[in-house]
Parts: structure tokens; C-alpha cells; sequence
């Protein structure tokens, strides 16, 4: 039996302008990831503890009313906003995963395996959902960018793109897609079904599984040394 095949005036979404990404699901990510911050204990995080979630939560907001529903906007300050958000989520992240590792190199975090595991996972956690806004932002010039079709070349090469056939014509890549090559990165340390393309994505992706794979080697190790 022969597949059915596209039409031929299908046109992938992804190639062609449209309305915009919605903004709930990145701005629901990053609200959670702040959260994950507050959540933590002091030695993670860099005092004052309201310093830095402040000020995420003020580029949210500006974001957000300057653009609440589709990301279609291209406009410089609102990129400059959007990257000054990415930037502070990863710094919060690399703050702690340094305090992390410091402490766990010097023995100061205590024989608590529960409360180490805990503070663990949440900061892997985090780095999970910050490098998802990392792929989020740069990929093909960022989500106002590919609403407006302006790069047709991708940084990232998912499955849907190479199987056109067999994808929803009005499929595009969204932050959930991002946060998926984010998670399996993190858990694979290494590419899955998502293809980096460009040199920076590459180093990106090989920078994320470097950090994930200290994290979760240390925490593990520790803790099951506090456990005998």
C-alpha cells in the first residue's frame, strides 16, 4: 500500500512565517525555575536571596506585557530583555552547581544524603530548564526570529524537519521541543533524536552534559558514601 503523501501546496511551518509561539509554556519554565531558586538553601544561592529572582521575575514581567500572548516581536530591546533573563537564570544556575561541587570537594555540605540529594536534584533541575531557554533563545535567531521565517537554516535539526511527510504541516519548534533536547542531553550526556548543526549549538549541548554529568556523578557518589 503506497503512503499517502503531502500536498504539494503544504509548506512546514517552520519555514514560513506564522503567528508566534505562545509565551505561557517558557514564561510557566521560568517561574518554576525561580521558584526552584527560593526553594534552595542559602549556601546555593547568591545573597541577598531575593537579588537575583527579582530581577528575573522584573524581565518576566516586562516581557510578558510587552509581548503577552505570541512571541512575533522582533525589536532589539525586547531581545536585549529576553537575553538579560537568559543570562541571570544561567548565572543563578552556574552559582550554585560552583557551591555544589565547592562543597562537596571540601566535605562541608554535611552527612545528610536526604537534604544533599534534594538540593541536588533541584539544581540539575534548573540547568535542565535554563539550557532549554538557552537552545529557546538562539536557535535560528530565537522564537520572534523563526516566527518570521528570517533564517532557514537550523541550529538544531529535529525529527519532524527531516520527516516532513509524516508531520502536521503547521508543526514548529516550541520551548516544550527545546526542553525535551534539554532533558535527554542532560540524562544522555550526549545528542538523542535532536541533531546540533551549528558549532555553538554543539558547544552549548557539550557544555550542558559536562555540568549534568559533575553534578550528578558528585551528588551520587556523596551520598552514597553518607548512606554506608
Amino acid at each position: 500500500m503506497s503512503q499517502p503523501q503531502p500536498s504539494g501546496n503544504s509548506v512546514p511551518a517552520w519555514t514560513r512565517r506564522t503567528a508566534g509561539e505562545n509565551r505561557l509554556a517558557v514564561t510557566v519554565a521560568v517561574l518554576c525555575n525561580v521558584a526552584l531558586q527560593l526553594s534552595m538553601p542559602d549556601r546555593f544561592t547568591l545573597q541577598p536571596l531575593w537579588l537575583l529572582p527579582g530581577l528575573e521575575l522584573l524581565l518576566v514581567a516586562v516581557l510578558v506585557v510587552a509581548n503577552p500572548t505570541r512571541i512575533n516581536r522582533e525589536q532589539t530591546w525586547l531581545r536585549a530583555c529576553s537575553l538579560a533573563l537568559a543570562a541571570l537564570l544561567m548565572f543563578a544556575t552556574a552559582w550554585s552547581v560552583y557551591r555544589l561541587v565547592a562543597g562537596l570537594i571540601n566535605g562541608s555540605l554535611g552527612d545528610n544524603a536526604g537534604a544533599l540529594l534534594g538540593s541536588g536534584g533541584a539544581i540539575w533541575l534548573t540547568n535542565v530548564v535554563v539550557f532549554a531557554v538557552w537552545y529557546w533563545e538562539f536557535d535560528r535567531g530565537g522564537p520572534a526570529a523563526r516566527a518570521l521565517a528570517r533564517k532557514p537554516l537550523p541550529d538544531f535539526l529535529f525529527v519532524q524537519m527531516q520527516n516532513p511527510e509524516l508531520t502536521d504541516p503547521e508543526w514548529e519548534p516550541e520551548f516544550a521541543d527545546y526542553f525535551y533536547l534539554s532533558f535527554t542531553n542532560a540524562t544522555a550526556f550526549s545528542p538523542t533524536d535532536v541533531m546540533p548543526m551549528s558549532r555553538w549549538a554543539k558547544l552549548i549541548m557539550m557544555a550542558q552534559s559536562a555540568i549534568s554529568l559533575v553534578t550528578v556523578a558528585l551528588v551520587i557518589a556523596r551520598a552514597v558514601n553518607v548512606l554506608k
